[in-house]
């Protein structure tokens, strides 16, 4: 079996319509990933900077699913609810999390 198969692959439909598809990602984007994921555990506490870091990972996911969503930050975050935001977190770490895993960090 491939590392990257077809059932590795989901696509996700944003507030706007859009859809994206994502799956692991490859190892040069995971990295910085990873590093801002990991801050999550020092803001846990802080709704507002949890939000914040959580936006970052997204938007370093998003290189690889749909760069051009990167151009206007206040779109972004127009396009996107918390739902989403923890599956593209999933998907671009490829480790099954749960909401409540990741409030009670």
């Amino acid at each position: 079996m491939a590392a990257n198969s077809a059932k590795d692959e989901n696509v996700l439909v944003l507030m706007d319509g859009t859809k994206i598809s994502t799956r692991p990602l490859k190892i040069s984007l995971l990295r910085p990933f990873m590093k801002k994921f990991e801050e999550l555990t020092a803001v846990a506490q802080d709704n507002e900077k949890s939000m914040d870091v959580l936006i970052e990972c997204v938007k370093i996911a998003m290189k690889q699913y749909k760069p051009e969503i990167l151009e206007d930050d206040v779109k972004l975050e127009e396009i996107l609810d918390l739902p989403t935001v923890y599956k593209i977190v999933e998907a671009a770490s490829g480790v099954k999390i749960q909401e409540t895993d990741l409030l009670n960090m």
